[in-house]
């Protein structure tokens, strides 16, 4: 599983606040890869990209109190936009919510 979330950002704060996020993911159990990356053309446009071995694995690194003090204060300003992907083959049948 694919997480990607963007953010309109930047600064030394940001970039400090993000690796943190990153290296906390990297700590979790499940996760294959967690970065930091900034685009070419927009240096304002930022992501943090990680992937896991399931969507439970994403899921649970939500759990705990640290996970809370540090993930909710940078996610909340992530561009709001659906940030979980999986390949086709594994998604299945893909039913929007409510529907």
């Amino acid at each position: 599983m694919l997480a990607i979330s963007r953010f309109r950002s930047g600064g030394q704060a940001f970039v400090a606040e993000a690796e943190q996020v990153v290296a906390f993911w990297r700590s979790c159990r499940g996760c294959v890869d967690a970065r930091l990356v900034q685009n070419l053309d927009e240096p304002e446009l930022w992501a943090i990209i990680s992937e896991w071995g399931t969507v439970g694995d994403y899921r649970r690194s939500f759990q705990g109190y640290e996970a809370k003090m540090l993930l909710t204060p940078l996610l909340s300003r992530a561009i709001d936009e659906p940030s979980a992907y999986l390949p086709p083959e594994e998604l299945g049948s893909n039913v929007p919510r409510g529907q």
